[in-house]
């Protein structure tokens, strides 16, 4: 069977950078910029995206590329003879089911949200009134299962129509949405009374804030974020690779990936900010932040129910974006293991993702006394295991696939990464020692202080 390929590079662009904006992406990175010194932050995360970043997210790339498989066939169709690389390719797997797990729930708080302020549930509501509604929608397991079905069936619905007629075309007209709403927002928000103060917080370099938060902390900050951006390290990159043309280096699109992901992150602040200072609310991070605090200045704002509902349509687009490119990867994965067609692949998985995802839409009413890996819920157990465990240990795996002589060897990773006309990845001594000795290093410090 012909692999599919995209239609177009930019295709290929806002798939894979949809699938990197995500929703803890947008929601974290302006309070976690704020709350450390904001242009302080900024500059190193992008320092640490450049060096970290984009040259694990190029060699899953390439993995993808080279192999023109998912993961498991990837590895088996790159590695030595003998040797048990392909292993990962199944932990890969079972890090997007993980991810779907949680990942679709949350997804449905988003349209549950949208049509909450697009019906005007929020309108003549105080502050603990506005409050209380997160807390009904949690407490109802009918409400969430029922969005959590939508975003499943729905996004099962658009990756059966195959890679350029679903996946692509849709994630195209989502971004495009996306972009727009965001410039749409953020000029709103910066144009609200007092906004300077927001904007002060969130963009002037503040080495002061920057000094009691710690420098050592301010650039671990960034480090973790600048890695956890981009999903790597379970395969949801390798496929995009894998219906890659070779016209262009894999630096070079790596570079546009993160600069789209960048782009949407730093705007999310340009929203969030300005919008919060305005109404002389401090903004705190989490579910908090996007569920409590921006309702609630939303429901104080002149035409806040069509800006609220723009928000979380605009939220809606950034985890759709997401949740689609992840099925996607299932869907192929399966295809390229278990040889189904494609309507096989998409039934079984709709099914199973659905089943599968009930235990976190349970874990907050009819389960919230059980408590998991270290007294957590359900979904920050299944979050912790794919944000803590199974992102950087297969990004770590990926990294040494590709630079070791017992894997793929780094000059077959090197004349892949360089195919085609674009950015080139430099080779010379220096590089090679610094992805073979020093990358690691780097990973396993997140890794380990993830895990403690």
């Amino acid at each position: 069977m012909k692999r599919e390929s995209f239609g177009s590079r930019l295709g290929f662009i806002l798939v894979s950078a949809g699938c990197a904006i995500g929703i803890g992406n947008v929601w974290r990175f302006p309070y976690v910029a704020g709350e450390n010194g904001g242009s302080v932050f900024v500059l190193f995360y992008l320092l640490f995206l450049l060096c970290m970043g984009v040259p694990v997210l190029t060699m899953e790339l390439a993995v993808g590329r080279a192999s023109r498989k998912s993961a498991v066939n990837g590895y088996k169709a790159l590695e030595k003879p003998g040797s048990k690389w392909h292993i990962h390719g199944w932990f890969c797997m079972l890090g997007c089911y993980l991810l779907m797990m949680y990942y679709t729930t949350v997804s449905g708080w988003m349209i549950s949200y949208f049509f909450k302020f697009l019906t005007g549930t929020f309108q003549g509501l105080d502050t603990e009134a506005v409050s209380g509604v997160f807390g009904s929608l949690l407490a109802d397991p009918m409400e969430m299962g029922l969005w959590m079905a939508v975003t499943v069936i729905a996004g099962f619905l658009i990756c059966s129509l195959g890679l350029r007629n679903g996946l692509e075309r849709i994630t195209k007209w989502m971004m495009s949405c996306l972009l727009i709403l965001i410039l749409v927002l953020a000029v709103h928000s910066i144009l609200l009374p007092g906004a300077k103060e927001g904007l002060a917080f969130y963009l002037l370099p503040d080495f002061e804030r920057a000094a009691q938060v710690g420098l050592p902390n301010v650039i671990t900050a960034a480090m973790n974020q600048s890695f956890f951006t981009l999903s790597l390290g379970i395969g949801a990159m390798e496929i995009f690779g894998s219906y890659m043309e070779e016209k262009r280096t894999l630096a070079g699109e790596s570079v546009s990936i993160c600069i789209l992901d960048t782009f949407v992150a730093l705007s999310a602040g340009l929203i969030i900010f300005p919008a919060c200072f305005s109404f002389g609310v401090q903004p705190d991070s989490g579910p908090q932040l996007i569920f409590v605090t921006l309702p609630n200045v939303f429901a104080n704002m002149a035409g806040g129910r069509n800006w609220g509902s723009l928000f979380f349509l605009f939220m809606t687009f950034a985890s759709f974006s997401t949740v689609i490119a992840v099925f996607e990867n299932l869907l192929a994965s399966c295809i390229d293991n278990f040889g189904w067609d494609r309507k096989k692949a998409v039934l079984i998985n709709c099914a199973l993702i659905l089943v599968l995802s009930l235990p976190c839409v349970l874990g907050y009413n009819v389960w919230s006394d059980l408590h998991l890996i270290g007294g957590r819920d359900v979904l920050d157990t299944e979050d912790f295991l794919v944000s803590n465990l199974l992102l950087p240990l297969g990004s770590l795996v990926y990294l040494l696939f590709c630079v070791t002589k017992w894997g793929w060897n780094f000059d077959n990773y090197l004349a892949e990464a360089n195919k085609g006309e674009g950015i080139k990845m430099p080779g010379g001594k220096l590089v090679k020692n610094y992805f073979r000795f020093v990358l690691p290093v780097l990973i396993l410090v997140i890794l380990i202080q993830g895990l403690f």
